[in-house]
């Protein structure tokens, strides 16, 4: 049995509270707080540049929070990033694999990495061309591979040295439909064999592939919950008249999950708008009940 399907579902994988990433005067992650618990899918959902790959960052030790807290496998991130990074596994949304090198040494390549060596490598080695379906393939470079099989590769040596908890960033990006939906079924059955996921995603419709989401906009969470849940709160969003606008559309349509992002990302920025003028409005009353030099007004 692995390490992960050793560990108990209940138990807490990851946990975020109040996290800030700000980079200079830019703020890319705002205050976001989730838990997602052992053995589960939980997606990052969200338009490019609303702090998706930031806050997958930080959770993998790579970025310093500027403020708040998370933790990962029971780890600090701020005080434990190298640890951290032997407990996991993680694929960025660039091809991480070497091009010009044979499917094998990659495989051998990134083992070495994780300290595999000897038979612990070979018997993983077999392990991951099964998963990425690449038996009897083991010369080919990975560069004649088409992206869903290279995608697949990439995961199989994240997974090389059995993490407890996986991040993929953007993992499908540039995949056709159909290695897409393959792709998420290799990654539901590591879900089931007890390996918690992270998934960040663009395409919305991959929503409904994870146990739980949270849909990120200017760096913010504005959702969380399950897909159906999530789809829920759409309902009773009021529109720009006051009336429940979004909840009328979808009395007599199945929303999508794009239906229900911009419904949801309409509010924010809505509420956003709101927040800056209030600001705004209580400069201006200090402004004006400041007194003025020599106590005249």
């Amino acid at each position: 049995m692995s390490r992960a399907a050793a560990s108990n579902h209940d138990e807490i994988a990851i946990a975020v509270s109040g996290i800030i990433k700000t980079f200079g005067g830019f703020r890319a992650v705002d205050d976001v707080s989730f838990t997602v618990p052992r053995g589960k899918v939980f997606g990052l959902l969200g338009a490019n540049g609303a702090g998706k790959s930031t806050l997958i960052r930080m959770l993998c030790g790579i970025l310093q929070p500027t403020a708040g807290s998370a933790s990962v496998a029971g780890l600090s991130v701020a005080t434990h990033p190298d640890e951290i990074k032997q407990r996991i596994g993680y694929m960025s949304q660039l091809f991480s694999l070497y091009r010009d090198l044979t499917v094998r040494e990659n495989i051998r390549l990134f083992a070495g990495i994780y300290g595999l060596f000897g038979r612990v490598e070979r018997e993983r080695a077999v392990w991951a061309l099964a998963v990425a379906g690449l038996e009897g393939r083991e010369t080919t470079i990975a560069e004649d591979l088409s992206g869903g099989y290279r995608q697949r590769l990439a995961l199989a040596c994240a997974l090389l040295h059995e993490p407890v908890v996986l991040f993929l960033d953007e993992p499908t990006s540039g995949v056709d439909p159909v290695a897409r939906r393959s792709f998420w079924d290799l990654i539901d059955s590591l879900a089931a064999a007890g390996t918690t996921v992270l998934v960040t995603t663009h395409y919305l419709d991959e929503a409904e592939y994870c146990n739980e989401l949270a849909m990120m906009h200017a760096g913010r969470i504005i959702a969380t919950g399950t897909p159906r849940a999530v789809k829920e709160l759409a309902r009773d969003l009021p529109g720009r008249d006051g009336e429940r606008a979004a909840g009328k559309l979808f009395e007599k349509t199945i929303p999508t999950m794009e239906d229900v992002f911009v419904a949801l990302t309409e509010r924010a920025d809505q509420g956003n708008h709101a927040e800056q003028g209030n600001h705004a409005e209580q400069g201006n009353h200090a402004e004006r009940e400041r007194p003025v030099e020599g106590g005249r007004p």
